[in-house]
């Protein structure tokens, strides 16, 4: 038993640090980074940075498996907070890959964000 809090939290609203005004700018910073290096340009670029989010992805299940032990030669190489990091990973580059689709990747996200939120839990009749 550790002594970690396990007491559930409300989920991020527009007034919680999770919901921080920090997020777009990082994320811009990031992309432009990206893009003063980019190797390939046009739309080879872009499904090159599109396409980096499946090998996020990938790490993801890697942590997972190495936090489980599921590779017997390997057995448990990874931590729950690996994963935590890699699905953080996986955030970051998909928004990164949505910026370097549209400038206004903020609203794109929040506009779609609204709409999967207002969609109800269970199956239309």
């Amino acid at each position: 038993m550790t002594d970690q809090d396990t007491t559930p939290t409300a989920p991020a609203t527009a007034t919680t640090p999770a919901a921080t005004p920090a997020l777009w700018p990082a994320i811009d910073e990031l992309w432009s980074r990206l893009e003063a290096t980019r190797k390939h340009a046009g739309q080879e670029g872009v499904l090159l940075r599109v396409l980096k989010l499946s090998e996020e992805v990938g790490e993801v299940a890697e942590a997972i498996i190495g936090t489980t032990g599921q590779n017997p030669r390997k057995g448990v190489t990874h931590t729950w907070e690996d994963v935590q990091a890699e699905l953080c990973d996986v955030v970051i580059t998909a928004l990164v890959a949505l910026r370097t689709l549209t400038p206004e990747a903020r609203e794109v996200f929040e506009g779609h964000l609204a709409r999967v939120r207002d969609r109800p839990l269970e199956p239309s009749a």
